[in-house]
């Protein structure tokens, strides 16, 4: 009997050990038609740490091992990489049917933001977005966007005819600053006049506090790479947990109440949740989830047109400047949808910031690639795309047809199926907010020969690139 039991209990340990070294990958193999698959030398891990550590050289060093099409695992997920961008148009036009984005989003949220996703939440969204932020919905969000932007831009310039100084800042922080705080303002309401006593003093409270907000943002935005793999220190996490706290409260269900001219798209969402019961706290979580999603890439991706129009470059600059401009009290949908030089130099601005990566974060079901070769990917594969890198100068000088391949502006939104629903109001921020800086404002970069700042790689596969430092430039009204 006890020789049965020893014999009962090995083997008890021995399916443990090898259910163990099955989650872990150990056994997983490359499928017949599958793309090459490196699951490097730690069981689950994988080549997470690499991938952390130096991102674009870890991918090189992929691509020359085993070419444009590869599988590796990071941290327990298996991610497919293509970095062929003449096969971008043949994947992203695939069914909802092969492309789930879902799943991955649901996990993401629920590590970053601590919101637990219900059933039809998706579809509860998309409704939401095509109601209020495409159509008769869009307009009403253009003008309040003008107006906050107004607010935020204009209080503190002075006239042309003061001859005031000029006004010095960083490129980047004041483009992301101004577009993030005035995309909040416009999507999470304004203090009541009442509460403050005036109008004036309203806006003020609204600068002073969406201020306070953005750098708490910037700090969390810069923390959630690192928390999305869950590699965070505990000093660093400790702090994530402060500001995920600071954010449930900032954006809460009762604050929120408290606010004037909360947009219909945030005020629809919060009442889907409550009909179907949710707590309060986790509709709190919730709204940190939207503001995140809906200004976590604008704010960063102004920073590219921002540059295009600059006299950093002559050309771009001077086309745009000669180029119908007068003062306006306001903008409407269709006056941003008929500006044809502007469009032009947004959607160059984007590409440029999304050169290094388009990342999609698909599960992939069974889907056929045929453009490079006969790959098969399957459901536990995550699917990202990347492009190659360049240089804002060599971008520059790159001929036109040469440039097409790369034309992909809106993936800073998604594509195919899973494409933002609200990528129609974050394109209109930006257009707004240059030109804003057209109308209203003189600028130029305080150095006119400024190397182009490096892209922050720490940052690759979560949104917008983002500059390694800033680039200092001054700025005066214009009237």
């Amino acid at each position: 009997p006890i020789d049965s039991i020893a014999l009962i209990y090995h083997k008890n340990c021995l399916v443990a050990l090898l259910g163990g070294l099955y989650v872990l990958g150990v056994f997983r193999k490359q499928r017949p038609g599958e793309p090459p698959l490196d699951k490097g030398l730690i069981p689950w891990l994988g080549h997470v740490l690499e991938f952390r550590r130096d991102t674009f050289k870890f991918l090189e060093r992929m691509r020359q091992k085993h070419g444009d099409v590869f599988t590796v695992q990071l941290g327990g997920f298996y991610f497919t990489f293509l970095q062929d961008p003449f096969s971008f148009g043949a994947f992203v036009k695939e069914s909802r049917e092969k492309l789930d984005f879902n799943s991955f989003a649901e996990q993401l949220v629920y590590r970053v933001f601590g919101y637990k996703a219900v059933e039809n939440d998706h579809h509860v969204l998309h409704n939401a977005s095509n109601k209020h932020l495409k159509g008769e919905g869009l307009e009403v969000m253009t003008q309040a966007m003008m107006s906050n932007l107004q607010n935020l831009m204009l209080h503190s310039v002075g006239s042309a005819t003061d001859q005031s100084p000029w006004k010095e800042d960083g490129l980047f922080m004041y483009s992301y600053n101004i577009v993030f705080r005035a995309g909040f303002l416009a999507l999470f309401g304004n203090v009541p006049h009442k509460s403050e006593g005036g109008e004036e003093k309203a806006k003020e409270k609204d600068r002073t506090h969406s201020e306070t907000l953005f750098y708490e943002f910037r700090k969390y935005d810069q923390l959630f790479p690192n928390l999305a793999y869950g590699v965070l220190p505990p000093k660093q996490k400790w702090e994530a947990d402060r500001l995920q706290s600071y954010f449930w409260d900032a954006v809460s269900v009762q604050n929120m109440k408290a606010k004037d001219n909360i947009s219909r798209w945030v005020w629809d969402m919060q009442q889907a949740k409550e009909e179907v019961g949710m707590d309060e706290s986790m509709i709190n979580k919730y709204m940190f989830v939207l503001l995140w999603a809906s200004q976590g890439n604008t704010g960063p991706s102004s920073f590219g047109p921002s540059l295009l129009l600059s006299p950093r470059l002559p050309q771009t600059y001077a086309a745009l400047k000669g180029a119908s401009f007068k003062p306006l009290p306001s903008m409407s949908l269709r006056s941003l949808t008929a500006t044809g030089k502007g469009k032009h130099s947004l959607a160059r601005g984007l590409d440029l910031l999304y050169q290094p990566w388009r990342e999609q974060g698909k599960h992939v079901n069974s889907l056929k690639y045929f453009k490079t070769s006969n790959f098969i990917f399957f459901l536990e594969f995550f699917f990202c795309l990347i492009t190659v890198k360049l240089t804002l100068e060599e971008w520059i000088h790159w001929p036109e047809e040469a440039k097409e391949p790369f034309i992909y502006y809106n993936m800073p939104w998604g594509a195919g199926v899973s494409m933002c629903p609200g990528r129609f109001f974050a394109t209109n921020e930006l257009k707004q907010f240059v030109f804003l800086m057209l109308v209203y404002f003189e600028f130029e970069l305080k150095n006119p020969n400024e190397e182009i700042p490096e892209i922050d790689f720490r940052r690759w596969g979560f949104g917008s690139m983002q500059p390694i430092r800033d680039v200092q430039f001054r700025y005066r009204l214009r009237f």
